[in-house]
């Protein structure tokens, strides 16, 4: 239940609120710019954190958004200040200074094609190809896989904000591969626990540059914020920003210079998998960011892993020009039945192209 603060009235005998009272305004409500809000929390969302809680209850507002208030001490329980993953529990309040109002301007639909894997009333599992980014940001406005989104579904869960509609996790914008996506908002919280509780099996294939000692292994390693480089992450053992990260690898083939792995990230950092491989001297082939070159081809590719060979022709043909890194399979219960999903997406051309020539050349 949400209210202005100079309009609530709580009942003495710790009963909840009349239910005819006013809900969060949707996007639709008339909103001042900036308003006190306060929330009584109901036995439904005891013990959840504060963050989820918001999330449920203030509709067209990002899980983002409100942590970033909780961080800032907009947000108090009870009357002290509290972080994101605090717990809420029945009849505790929850009172939110100068509530600005929520984004209202959703992506503009693009008439975009998109490789359905799976579809029912409450989600969808999408291909997503290289080059395509999750969501509208800084250089990036058109094009995105939101934008075909609105195109091609009439509901799509809003949980996430107005500007990410049905997005529950991402990948970056040269990664392909499996994206699963929410219909509905109840489907977009239990996909979001799933994630937040390490439940989702994510398997990604990769191809890298270096040699590997192991067949198989673990990297442990904590990822913060690069400290010079904006668009880049850095390990930082001992950093405040610092937060822990796991990845494990399995090589599943070896050539002269190069390898095929499967790759999985037990956390959900940003540029986990392509960090951890380049702190082991192994970074994604053309992964420009950590270690590759931008492009990669034919010749290049041959004259490393078969040593010694001529010049032949096309051995300029470009062979791939992204970070070479296909998030594969993706497993997780059905949010609604419970039943075990698996889902995969087969490698691009790019990638069957370079292993073809790796294959060639051995």
């Amino acid at each position: 239940m949400v209210l202005p603060l100079d309009e609530i009235e709580f009942p003495q005998d710790g009963s909840e609120q009349d239910p005819s009272l006013p809900l969060a305004p949707s996007n639709t409500d008339p909103l001042p710019p900036r308003r006190d809000v306060l929330l009584e929390v109901c036995e439904e969302h005891s013990g959840k954190r504060i963050d989820l809680f918001m999330t449920l209850k203030l509709d067209g507002y990002s899980r983002v958004f409100l942590r970033r208030l909780i961080t800032e001490e907009q947000v108090s329980v009870d009357g002290r200040p509290v972080k994101p993953a605090f717990k809420v529990f029945a009849g505790q309040k929850v009172a939110i200074d100068l509530l600005p109002p929520p984004p209202t301007d959703g992506p503009i639909a693009e008439d975009i094609p998109l490789d359905i894997l799976y579809e029912d009333e409450g989600m969808v599992i999408i291909n997503k190809p290289a080059g395509m980014v999750v969501h509208p940001a800084k250089g990036h406005w058109s094009g995105t896989l939101t934008a075909a989104l609105a195109h091609h579904f009439q509901q799509l869960s809003d949980a996430g904000g107005a500007t990410r509609p049905g997005i529950v996790h991402r990948l970056d914008r040269d990664t392909s591969g499996v994206i699963a996506i929410a219909k509905t908002n109840e489907v977009h919280f239990k996909l979001s626990a799933q994630f937040e509780a390490r439940d989702v099996t994510k398997t990604y294939m990769a191809i890298v540059s270096g040699s590997l000692d192991r067949d198989r292994d673990w990297i442990h390693q904590p990822i913060g914020h690069h400290p010079y480089h904006r668009e880049k992450m850095a390990i930082r053992s001992g950093h405040p920003s610092s937060r822990d990260a796991s990845t494990f690898f399995e090589v599943k083939e070896r050539f002269r210079g190069y390898a095929l792995l499967e790759v999985q990230p037990k956390t959900g950092r940003t540029h986990q998998i392509r960090l951890h491989l380049a702190h082991i001297g192994c970074p994604v082939l053309c992964d420009r960011l950590y270690g590759g070159h931008a492009q990669v081809t034919r010749g290049q590719l041959l004259r490393r892993v078969a040593q010694g060979l001529p010049a032949r022709p096309g051995d300029d043909t470009i062979e791939m020009e992204r970070q070479a890194l296909h998030a594969y399979q993706l497993e997780f219960a059905h949010p609604k039945t419970g039943e075990p999903m698996r889902f995969n997406a087969p490698l691009p051309p790019d990638f069957e192209s370079v292993l073809k020539v790796l294959r060639e050349g051995q």
